[in-house]
């Protein structure tokens, strides 16, 4: 950084200053323009400038056209550029890490854009230690580096995930290209689930949110001890960026508990008969351990439709605590008669599916339709369905957990006139909060025919 400040004041001295990058030189220049008292604006992904998907250094190219038009100066992000500026960040990283961290360091996990960042710190580890691997990690759909090592030139993407917006990079440098191919050690892919696993890790951990780009080596170390069963071994992740966006925050945390498989997804068949559903319920609160926690099982989710005079196919969510487990748990429901499909890992069912479930159904007579507050424990369900009159049935369910003490249910009930005013009774003697919605126009528009 100090290298890099009086760099500037020699060159761009009371100057403004243009910073285009999106990779490890960012806080170096900036310090460096503080330092010499320069304006420094950054233009890239996080700056709110418009990318141009069909160009190979869509960073430069905007970065040349805002320059232009201010007439101030521009610092282009070259794909190299010499190697005192291109390693000198990553260099301080490196040292840091290794003066910080003097005992025994079996490998460090880097994440790759460009590959600035890895281009430098595999430098300085292989000067200082070679004995420590440098393992490079990039996203599944934006694995430029990967892809041009293997085929030993540079490959340019025709597109990529931009998730990790950090990360997303279509062609690597030609400087960063020939570092990485000779120093670092091996290349690893995560994708977007194992990410948003590994955010979470970081937040449980140190209360700090990092954003996609900076959990990545997190993922990789967690897929990396999972696929070699390494033991015994410390490893060390740079996190190189935390530049959260407030909206993700709600996928990362959905999408959190599939990548670290502590929820599993099933679409479960029954038999449309009166009985069932509970039966499933009961099927659910009794599931064996399967060497995970032996605590009961949270459902995460539960949606249900009546479109079948034969069959009911209902969308499950639950908990677990041991990887693996989803696949026991399908075998187990369809061994006592509810044939289950495993959608854990099924990105239409994460993405989509779970939210479609519904629609208008013909056989949903004398239905009324009621928003529930259940309170968030053990048997709250049971007791609602214990109480229930055999002639009322269940026609809508949806539940989704969102991590309150009360949860929320959309309920549909087929329940004959005649028993209006029974049905009173129960849900003043049940005592769980309630709205009644069959009037709603919106009911009458999607779920009612």
């Amino acid at each position: 950084w100090d290298m890099n400040a009086k760099q500037e004041r020699r060159e761009r001295a009371r100057q403004a200053l243009n910073l285009a990058t999106s990779g490890a030189r960012t806080s170096g220049l900036d310090i460096a323009a503080w330092r010499s008292h320069v304006a420094s604006e950054h233009i890239g992904p996080d700056a709110g400038t418009t990318w141009h998907r069909d160009c190979d250094d869509c960073t430069a190219c905007h970065g040349a056209i805002r320059c232009t038009a201010s007439g101030r100066g521009y610092k282009p992000d070259c794909n190299g550029g010499t190697q005192r500026a291109l390693r000198q960040l990553p260099y301080a990283i490196a040292m840091e890490l290794l003066r910080q961290h003097q005992g025994p360091l079996d490998a460090v996990f880097v994440a790759i854009g460009g590959g600035g960042l890895i281009s430098g710190v595999a430098n300085y580890i292989k000067a200082v230690r070679p004995e420590i691997k440098v393992i490079g990690v990039q996203m599944n759909d934006s694995d430029a580096m990967m892809r041009s090592v293997a085929a030993g030139k540079r490959v340019t993407l025709p597109d990529v995930g931009l998730f990790s917006d950090g990360t997303a990079v279509k062609l690597v440098g030609e400087e960063t290209f020939r570092i990485a191919r000779g120093l670092v050690d091996e290349f690893i892919t995560v994708d977007t689930d194992a990410v948003c696993a590994a955010i979470k890790d970081v937040f449980v951990d140190t209360r700090s949110i990092v954003e996609p780009a900076g959990a990545l080596a997190v993922a990789a170390i967690k897929a990396y001890v999972a696929q070699h069963k390494t033991r015994s071994q410390t490893y060390a992740a740079i996190l190189c960026g935390a530049n959260m966006n407030f909206d993700r925050l709600r996928f990362i945390a959905e999408r959190a508990e599939v990548g670290e498989e502590r929820e599993a997804l099933f679409a479960v068949t029954i038999p449309e008969e009166r009985g069932s559903f509970r039966r499933f319920c009961e099927l659910i609160g009794n599931l064996p351990a399967f060497g995970g926690s032996k605590s009961p099982r949270n459902v995460t989710e539960f949606n249900y439709r009546m479109s079948d005079a034969a069959q009911a196919h209902v969308f499950v969510g639950l908990t677990t605590s041991v990887r693996g487990e989803s696949a026991k748990i399908a075998a187990h429901f369809s061994k006592h008669g509810f044939q289950a499909l495993d959608l854990t890992h099924d990105e239409l069912a994460k993405e989509h599916i779970r939210h479609m479930v519904g629609g208008a159904s013909e056989l949903a007579q004398d239905e009324r339709l009621l928003r529930f507050v259940f309170p968030e424990k053990p048997g709250a369900l049971m007791k609602f369905l214990s109480a229930m009159r055999a002639g009322w049935n269940i026609s809508l369910f949806h539940y989704r957990n969102q991590g309150a003490d009360y949860g929320r249910i959309l309920m549909g009930l087929q329940v004959p006139k005649a028993d209006n005013k029974a049905f009173t009774a129960f849900l003043n003697e049940l005592g769980y909060p309630y709205v009644e919605e069959t009037q709603n126009p919106v009911y009458r528009l999607f779920l009612r025919r």
